[in-house]
């Protein structure tokens, strides 16, 4: 008898479902259609009740805009250690408030200009990263975490104790407006220090991208998914998280730099390690390691900071229970609601919202077909 084979039947491949096709070709060009509004935000009179209380170009609208773009940038910085090279910080505060306490103390203490005294702040924040880095790089995980943090609990220290009569210790230091440019002083002046957020914000992410995309970006993931294989390739992976760690140091006191003009002065907030928390919680919560999720997570916390504490205080919130009003008055309890169920809901963060937005189009488009 000759055996009869039954034609083998093969199941086809599980469609993957993808973007839209519209989608795909417009998402190039949203990156300057944001910039583009970005741009056009300063000039418009567009009144948003409940989003913003003022005008959009009203100064206490443009100053809230310039701090979380300024935010934004700190966030898409330490997603340079957190989620491409897989470094846990607990102190990346230090050199942020290097930033904000070294311009503030050139310009108020010395008496140097704005030109002089910018520089050489973010000149010190790469200096005091490079020396921190060198140092806690010597251990690996929760130990790096727990160094990082001792770095910077030991600048809050200093700050809070008034080291050498600089600082201003709990009080905070005023900035001396005499050697700020008079275009950088001033209610009427508040655009220009937007413009100076969104240029910050701007560098930032290009500089990011480009290290990113370049072989020590590569090697940068490479150490992130498996540290010893970059060594086994003839790789120190030591000096390449050294150079990303000295660069994010230098990106964060960049900011700090910008944000000693938007408001005006130091205060010893900055160096909490509250602060380095809630730049973790806006990576977490835009997607670590996208090309926009930090920069999203860090423009919508801060506006969230900002705007829940005159929620909260409203009368809205007075007039609810009390099981009610009590929680939704504090800004911290609602950002922690969000932020949990944003990671429930969305574990690769708000970048993976148009992807899983796309899979749920499709299968909803799919399913009465296969009834059918």
């Amino acid at each position: 008898m000759t055996e009869v084979k039954s034609p083998e039947v093969t199941a086809p491949a599980a469609a993957v479902p993808s973007e839209p096709a519209g989608w795909s070709r417009l998402r190039p060009f949203l990156p300057l259609v944001v910039l583009a509004v970005a741009l056009i935000l300063p000039y418009s009179t567009l009144h948003l009740p409940g989003i913003f209380e003022g005008a959009l170009n009203s100064p206490g609208t443009l100053q809230l805009l310039a701090v979380c773009l300024v935010f934004g940038g700190l966030a898409a910085g330490y997603d340079l250690l957190f989620g491409r090279t897989g470094m846990l910080s607990f102190g990346h505060a230090l050199y942020f408030a290097a930033g904000v306490y070294g311009t503030d103390i050139l310009i108020t203490r010395v008496g140097l200009p704005l030109w002089q005294a910018a520089p050489l702040a973010i000149v010190g924040g790469i200096i005091l990263a490079g020396l921190v880095g060198a140092v806690a790089l010597r251990t690996v995980g929760i130990a790096f975490a727990m160094v990082t943090l001792a770095f910077a609990q030991v600048g809050a220290i200093l700050v809070a104790r008034d080291f050498g009569g600089l600082t201003g210790g709990e009080e905070g230091l005023p900035l001396d407006v005499a050697g700020v440019p008079s275009g950088l002083v001033g209610v009427a002046n508040t655009v220009n220090l937007y413009w100076l957020a969104l240029a910050y914000l701007v560098v930032v992410v290009f500089v990011v991208h480009r290290v990113s995309n370049s072989p020590t970006g590569r090697v940068l993931a490479g150490v992130r998914d498996d540290e010893r294989r970059i060594g086994v390739l003839g790789l120190d992976p030591y000096r390449f998280k050294l150079v990303a760690f000295t660069l994010a140091g230098g990106l964060a006191a960049a900011g700090g730099v910008v944000y000693c003009l938007i408001v005006g002065g130091a205060s010893p907030h900055i160096t909490s390690s509250e602060l380095t928390l809630s730049l973790l919680v806006m990576v977490v919560l835009g997607g670590p390691g996208t090309r926009w999720g930090p920069v999203l997570g860090g423009i919508l916390y801060m506006y969230l900071d900002h705007r829940l504490i005159s929620v909260g205080s409203s009368g809205a919130i007075d007039a609810l229970p009390a099981f009610l009003s009590r929680p939704l008055s504090q800004p911290l309890f609602v950002l922690g609601t969000v932020f949990i169920l944003a990671v429930y809901f969305f574990p690769g963060g708000l970048a993976s919202l148009a992807p899983r937005l796309a899979l749920l189009r499709n299968a909803l488009r799919l399913g009465p077909r296969r009834e059918s």
